[in-house]
């Protein structure tokens, strides 16, 4: 198994640290070509419409739409925005991959960044997970497809559609690897149902 992250901005070095103490192969991403070695993808955070600027300059733009359809991808913050269907506030082009509507910079400014805990609905460990929210989206509409595994109050803050999941807070600027880990659990099942297919065409 091979997870890619993207790294065209943000804090992508994290998230591969993170991957690695899960025992697990990664690879930067920065050209369309790498995605044909990646199982999984992680979209960062960092600012979205300039993420979306360099998915289109570097011609990742329709590679990444190619790859949501067919393998699993975790996006955080503004990778939570660009996976999303509909973003309100700010006209920004989105790859549509998962049922959500967004409200970009909706707590404010670098300022108003916060930590606060996230209640997850998944795993066996439900303790509190450090939530680190900065200029961090709010998700204002969950489709019908779409599942919250966390939130914040009542408020949806992780969530996931079919291979998809998105967080609105950094999970990698903790040492929790816990969301990590349920990405990776992600890929592994994907993984093993391709392998599956496989089996039952032979």
């Amino acid at each position: 198994m091979r997870i890619g992250i993207l790294a065209l901005q943000g804090d992508f070095e994290r998230h591969e640290a993170a991957l690695r103490r899960l025992d697990v192969d990664t690879v930067l991403v920065r050209k369309p070509a790498q995605l044909q070695d990646c199982d999984g993808l992680i979209l960062p955070g960092g600012e979205s419409t300039t993420f979306v600027h360099l998915m289109r300059e570097t011609e990742l733009w329709e590679p990444l739409k190619s790859f949501c359809d067919r393998r699993p991808v975790f996006g955080t913050c503004a990778g939570l925005i660009v996976l999303a269907t509909e973003v309100v506030n700010q006209r920004v082009d989105t790859l549509g991959a998962i049922d959500i509507t967004v409200r970009r910079n909706a707590y404010g400014r670098q300022r108003e960044s916060f930590v606060a805990d996230v209640e997850l609905t998944v795993g066996q460990d439900r303790r509190p997970f450090e939530g680190v929210f900065i200029r961090a989206p709010r998700i204002l509409r969950v489709g019908s497809s779409t599942t919250v595994l966390g939130t914040r109050g009542e408020e949806p803050v992780l969530v996931s559609n079919g291979q998809i999941l998105a967080a609105t807070f950094h999970p990698e600027l903790t040492d929790d690897l816990r969301i990590h880990s349920l990405f990776v659990d992600m890929v592994r099942g994907w993984l093993a149902g391709r392998d599956r297919a496989a089996l039952g065409k032979e």
